[in-house]
């Protein structure tokens, strides 16, 4: 035994040396080599991706990610050499390194060029970094001239696609960075390194550089379409939990309601008016003055009783969430236990003036510093203080606001500033991450009644994973604000972040000083609150001027009117946008979806900035111009009218390769071509693909106030569909033990039959008999928002496969 033992060690002593003297090692997941004085190591974490490191020789270094979280999965894969060709091949994957240059290349397994790195573009810049030497890190790849890409995060750039730009990240209000991109030929590139980074694309590379790394690391994923990298992003960094029902029902806040009695009011006359409403978001300084910001308790004298406010909203079948901020002003109690650990950061964040005027004094500075949320000690106090001090109460969710964070008045030295991982340079755009992750983790680990939900203003890579919806920022009120969101949020779900949303109207009403009263900003939110219809949050917030639907006149005026309407839509859709984000979270599908994750052979789809499919069946095409206000001169006084005399028409592009129905008439218009769709101030333009089915919930005041027994089912024809209706208790984490139920839906067109699956699952709570009312939608037949008095079948469903002839 001893002797076969020594043979086996001796026969791998002389391989290694070999594979040694060919240029490269083999490890368990993929090689190791180094070339032209930098190591590089390759490695397979699964058939689909691929790990790339690359460091000065004999760099010792440890990278611990904060984005990644999977472990590399056993991966068979074979290595052949020819020439100083090496390659490295698994059942998805074909990797080559040249053994001279050392450049990588990527192909699928049947040998098509994917993505080349540029020859000789791995740089390491000498670095010291608050005492630390390190490097400055870049790598360049090679794409294809006419090549799309998309990601990047929420740029309010107004590009769909990523090309041709430089682009400098660093977490800020307004824009939330994620260093990575996915291309139109179905791979992806994730950039795992957490300090600024500049992305540029130009004719002859595509780079990121990064100002702190001890190594490049970079992470290849291929999918074969957007849908299928976004999978392997998810599986790399973390799948999507499931979001309560409630959260996509609809919401309302602005800054701020500044007592209790307002904010509970606000929910009262919702259900006066007959308004369906489902959440209320309190915003800031219910802590009272700055010098107590973000104390989370309620130091405010008009806050006398918080658990009755709670409750007050809880009674009229409402939820609430809370503004929490990042930093601490210096008499709460959280400063002062984060500053004994030393974990409170020094450098300028809002607000800056203990004095709660306008303009801000600064003869009164207001001592609030940012925390350290990558310490864990630091995000144990946070959580410690937000569940004693809101949380016990019953708070549905968390409204955790300046998450980037604010930085204010930056000075280069600003970044010296020590975290427990290190500078604040290093790992400065995972801020969001980390604060949003440590009060995720904290929640989950008391409770599992309530579903995590927080409404956060920043993200990086791997957020998806912690029950968040980032929204855009604090964005200036315009039409071209309107258009920006849309390519800004599509790109943010191509990085694998599917729940986002704007503040519906903008946040500043600056180029509005007449606010409300100007026609066109008037139509402007009512466009915006229709784009909101189709978001994964439908929230209506700002400043400056009050937003709720009776700011806007009454019933039976236009604008109100159109208002109603959007958000009646938005709740009967809830039973498709729940399914939807069930698919999200079961089968790694994404909720807003870019033309090029369905169209991407469609060419003339990929660079449209203001459509969209919501769910896999509606396109959605925002009205992002102003169509129904004229100016008017008056004297000295210029002011924008209301001019409804003639309804325009939206140019709209329907996609090739499937016919369409126009929501709202019926009329089938074959894709591939643009029409021109009227829209009156109360129609958004909208269109179903052939072949979808799409059930259609009942007029409700909130999500839950009727049970799902009486669904209308709407067939388009014109191709075979699938749809799968979820359900569950709508809030809890019983779904992750199999507590749910889904029914499948199969159209087969050519035989004109619907078959209604077996119910598969069940839930405390869950339908045991219910009708199905089906529709075959034509011109004829139900449309739009109309509820049909009679149907084409109705079919009694107790759980078991049904087929219906249409």
């Amino acid at each position: 035994m001893f002797r076969r033992y020594i043979l086996i060690v001796i026969i791998v002593t002389v391989l290694t040396g070999i594979l040694q003297a060919q240029g490269y090692q083999k490890t368990d997941l993929g090689i190791k080599s180094t070339i032209n004085a930098i190591d590089v190591e390759i490695q397979f974490y699964t058939p689909s991706i691929v790990r790339v490191l690359k460091s000065p020789e004999g760099r010792t270094y440890e990278k611990n990610s904060l984005s990644v979280i999977l472990e590399p999965e056993k991966t068979d894969f074979e290595i052949s050499r020819s020439g100083d060709e090496l390659s490295l091949i698994s059942k998805n994957i074909k990797v080559n390194m040249d053994l001279k240059n050392g450049k990588i290349s990527f192909f699928t397994f049947s040998r098509k060029l994917l993505l080349n790195e540029k020859k000789d573009s791995a740089v390491f810049t000498d670095f010291d970094d608050t005492g630390v030497k390190t490097y400055s890190v870049s790598q360049s790849f090679v794409l294809d001239k006419d090549e799309s890409i998309y990601g990047l995060g929420i740029l309010q750039n107004g590009k769909m696609v990523q090309r041709n730009q430089k682009v400098y990240m660093v977490q800020n209000n307004t824009q939330d960075y994620i260093p990575f991109f996915l291309s139109v030929k179905g791979y992806g590139i994730f950039w795992d390194n957490y300090s600024p980074t500049v992305f540029e694309d130009s004719r002859e590379s595509t780079s990121f550089k990064s100002d702190v790394g001890d190594c490049i690391d970079y992470y290849f994923m291929t999918g074969g379409n957007a849908d299928g990298v976004i999978a392997c992003m998810r599986d790399l960094t973390g799948q999507v939990p499931m979001f309560p029902l409630w959260t996509y029902g609809y919401w309302q806040s602005k800054e701020r309601y500044k007592s209790q009695d307002e904010t509970v009011g606000v929910v009262k006359k919702y259900r006066e008016l007959g308004i369906p409403l489902d959440g209320i978001i309190q915003d800031w300084q219910y802590w009272g003055n700055n010098y107590l910001w973000n104390a989370m308790e309620f130091l405010n004298v008009d806050f006398y009783n918080p658990q009755k406010m709670v409750d007050d909203v809880h009674n009229l079948n409402a939820h609430m969430i809370i503004s929490i901020w990042n930093s601490f002003g210096p008499k709460t109690k959280q400063y002062k236990e984060l500053d004994e650990i030393n974990a409170l950061m020094d450098f300028q964040t809002w607000p800056q003036s203990g004095s709660q005027k306008w303009p801000p004094r600064m003869d009164y500075p207001s001592g609030v510093r940012v925390y350290d949320p990558y310490n864990p000690k630091a995000r144990d106090i946070y959580w410690k203080y937000l569940n004693n001090g809101i949380f016990s109460i019953g708070m549905d969710g968390w409204w955790m606001d300046s998450s980037e964070p604010d930085h204010l008045n930056f000075k280069p030295s600003d970044l010296d500033n020590q975290t427990w991982l290190g500078s604040f340079r290093k790992v400065r755009n995972a801020f969001p991450l980390m604060t949003v992750g440590g009060l995720s983790e904290h929640q989950r680990a008391v409770s599992s009644d309530k579903r995590v939900f927080i409404l956060t203003r920043s993200a990086f890579a791997g957020q998806q994973r912690f029950g968040a919806n980032t929204w855009s920022g604090d964005v200036v009120s315009s039409w071209k604000a309107l258009r920006n969101q849309i390519s800004g949020g599509l790109n943010f779900s191509l990085c694998g972040i599917p729940h986002w949303n704007s503040d519906i109207g903008g946040f500043f009403l600056w180029e509005y000083p007449k606010k409300l009263e100007d026609a066109d900003y008037r139509e402007l939110y009512t466009r915006w609150i229709q784009f909101g219809v189709f978001c994964p949050m439908m929230r209506s917030h700002g400043t400056d001027a009050p937003r709720e639907i009776y700011q806007f006149g009454k019933k039976g005026d236009r604008i109100y009117n159109a208002i109603e309407k959007s958000i009646k839509l938005r709740y009967r859709l809830l039973p498709y946008i729940y399914s939807a984000s069930w698919d999200v979270t079961a089968n790694q599908s994404t909720m807003t979806r870019a033309l090029v994750m369905d169209f991407s052979n469609d060419k003339d789809a990929l660079d449209i900035d203001n459509e969209y499919l919501f769910g896999k069946s509606l396109l959605v095409c925002p009205v992002t111009t102003p169509m129904y206000s004229k100016k008017h001169i008056q004297g000295k006084d210029t002011t924008n009218v209301e001019d409804f005399s003639k309804v325009k028409k939206e140019e709209v592009y329907l996609p090739k390769g499937t016919e369409w129905y126009d929501f709202w008439t019926g009329e089938k218009i074959s894709g591939g071509r643009k029409v021109s769709k009227e829209a009156p101030i109360d129609v958004i333009p909208l269109y179903v693909r052939a072949g979808s089915i799409m059930p259609m919930g009942p007029e409700v005041q909130y999500a839950t106030e009727k049970k799902w027994d009486n669904l209308e089912i709407r067939v388009y024809p014109g191709a075979d569909g699938k749809f799968v209706l979820y359900e569950d208790e709508f809030d809890n984490y019983n779904y992750e033990k199999g507590v749910y139920s889904t029914i499948t839906f199969l159209w087969d067109d050519a035989s004109k039959e619907l078959t209604i699956g077996e119910r598969k699952g069940s839930f405390p709570g869950m339908l045991d008999a219910r009708k199905f009312n089906i529709v075959k939608v034509s011109t004829k037949a139900s449309t739009g928002m109309k509820v049909v008095d009679k149907y084409e079948k109705v079919v009694d469903y107790k759980g078991d496969k049904v087929t219906v002839r249409l």
